[in-house]
């Protein structure tokens, strides 16, 4: 799976439609053409960014970006099971024109050899619209149309897994309404074995992760379970050793639950040790170890390091894509700009990230190129805009950190005086 642009509208703070693109722009200075050979990646002859960074004041609208593309994700990958999966929709509701509109939202991308534009519109409540085409150069052809509970359109040469299931599904006397208002015509093909094309779209994208650098339990538990398979333990205990955490081991101890008074828990629970050197008074030449308990005694950032480090062996071995909100909460400045040059490395072949940070150490022109940093910002109206540094006309590329520091690119807080508060 490989994200071209994703574009969403009516959602939470952003009114307009706005596209979030990993495209490779047509750039030309000397230091973003310096980049192009390890932080971008071709694909079926076209070029695609590795990285995309956001910036942002607080409130500005990077995490309603990041909730715009892990509600498409739900939704496109939950919709059939879940029907309250659309109370994750929120429209723009500091206009009338838009408090009672659908929200949009739509990706362009590439699954194996082929190439789609697909999305939808829906509201709380329901699926208003949705749309599929396939992309070959400039050509899209359009496979179906749904509007409402029916289909306008459906082509019946070029999608055929839409026409035997519009003859399974169809009723009586030529109504059309067969589609459930709050499941998406895509998601529903993708159960049947013979909807091969839904299918791969769907498994594309499950591929696609969404995270918090504040963590989440659902994390922890990945990590935690990952140790168990022997490749990705060596992975995420390298990252941690050359993070400089001091952490030499991780193991699992099994500990029996007392159940007397409740039949219902589990026997036994696993406590996640980290093993670490003593130092002083021991034999050197035995390297003693001392045991953990990892949630415990190990930093937040520690534990936010030893999250992603799961994640990240999937993105480099297995093609995920990782979207990461607030993604350096927990981490040191000079940790976060060395991940970020992990991801823009040959290391990476073809894997895509999306970063929301505050950090201004990665805005160096020795790390990223114009076209994969962007700024979200708000106007007068409280309505979010989203753009790019390559599109900012008059920009060098000398110093991206002052000069974002500066407010020269904006997207920055205006930040009154707080000693007024305390001088009467």
């Amino acid at each position: 799976m490989i994200i071209q642009d994703f574009s969403f509208g009516n959602f939470r703070s952003f009114k307009e439609i706005q596209t979030l693109s990993l495209t490779k722009a047509k750039l030309t200075s000397k230091k973003d053409k310096a980049l192009e050979g390890t932080n971008t990646f071709a694909h079926l002859k076209e070029s695609f960014l590795k990285s995309k960074v956001l910036y942002g004041a607080n409130a500005s609208g990077k995490s309603n970006l990041i909730k715009a593309l892990s509600v498409f994700l739900k939704i496109t990958t939950q919709s059939a099971k879940d029907e309250k999966v659309l109370e994750h929709i929120n429209s723009f509701r500091l206009s009338g024109d838009t408090m009672e509109q659908p929200s949009f939202f739509q990706m362009i991308f590439e699954v194996g050899e082929n190439k789609y534009r697909y999305g939808f519109q829906a509201s709380d409540k329901a699926i208003h619209s949705e749309w599929l085409y396939e992309r070959k150069g400039k050509k899209e052809t359009c496979y179906f149309i749904r509007e409402q509970q029916g289909l306008s359109y459906l082509n019946e040469s070029f999608f055929k897994e839409g026409d035997i299931y519009m003859g399974l599904a169809q009723q009586k006397d030529g109504n059309k309404d067969f589609l459930f208002p709050t499941s998406l015509f895509l998601k529903m093909l993708a159960s049947f074995p013979f909807a091969k094309t839904s299918k791969s779209i769907m498994e594309g994208f499950e591929q696609i992760k969404v995270l918090s650098g504040l963590g989440d339990p659902t994390m922890t538990a990945y990590a935690r379970e990952s140790l168990r398979v022997p490749q990705k333990k060596s992975f995420i205990l390298e990252i941690l050793k050359r993070a400089d955490t001091s952490v030499e081991k991780l193991g699992f101890l099994e500990l029996n639950n007392d159940t007397s008074e409740n039949t219902e828990a589990p026997k036994k629970r696993s406590v996640l040790l980290s093993a670490k050197k003593l130092h002083g008074g021991v034999d050197e030449d035995k390297i003693p170890l001392s045991l953990f308990a990892f949630d415990e005694y190990e930093s937040e950032g520690t534990q936010r390091l030893f999250e992603y480090a799961a994640y990240l062996y999937d993105a480099f071995y297995e093609g995920k894509i990782l979207i990461i909100d607030q993604f350096d909460a927990q981490l040191h400045a000079l940790l976060a700009k060395k991940l970020v040059a992990l991801f823009n490395s040959t290391a990476n072949k073809q894997g895509q990230f999306i970063l929301a940070t505050n950090n201004p150490l990665l805005l160096s022109d020795k790390l990223l190129r114009r076209d994969q940093i962007s700024f979200v910002e708000k106007d007068k109206e409280d309505c979010s805009h989203l753009y790019s540094l390559a599109e900012i006309a008059g920009v060098k590329g000398d110093n991206h950190q002052s000069d974002y520091l500066l407010g020269k690119y904006g997207a920055t807080p205006i930040v009154g005086d707080f000693n007024e508060l305390f001088e009467n």
